[in-house]
This record gives C-alpha cells, structure tokens and sequence, in this order.
C-alpha cells in the first residue's frame, strides 16, 4: 500500500465522518459500491480521476480540499 493512497484514504473517511455519512450513503451519492468506498479509505484502492471528481462532487468540494498540505 502506498502512503499517498493511505493519506488520502483517511482524508476521504474525516471527510464523511464529519458530515455524519455511512460508507453507504457516500457510495450513493458517488454512484459506486459501499465495498469501493471502504477500500478507498483503507488506501487499497488507487481512484481515478474520475472517481477523484465524484468524491469531491459528492462532498460538494473543490477537487483540491481532497488534498491538504502535507506537514
């Protein structure tokens, strides 16, 4: 597993836990599988950019704030 997709895997899953969201109901709102969506927070999966763009749009985000600055 590569520390980038790890990164960005629990970005991801602050991202949704702070907004009180299931695997499952960020899955729908990104037309995927919940399974997808846990295996792109355990940072075993490597998301296109296109499933990069359906993360933020479903977070009604800038593609960027899917990235924050490292330390």
């Amino acid at each position: 597993m590569k520390l980038v997709q790890k990164r960005f895997g629990e970005h991801v899953r602050r991202l949704r836990k702070a907004r009180g969201w299931s695997q499952e109901a960020l899955a729908e709102r990104m037309n995927r599988h919940w399974t997808y969506v846990g295996g792109i927070e355990r940072g075993e999966r490597n998301p296109t950019l296109v499933v990069i763009a359906d993360i933020a749009k479903a977070f009604d985000l800038p593609i960027c704030d899917l990235f924050p600055q490292s330390e």
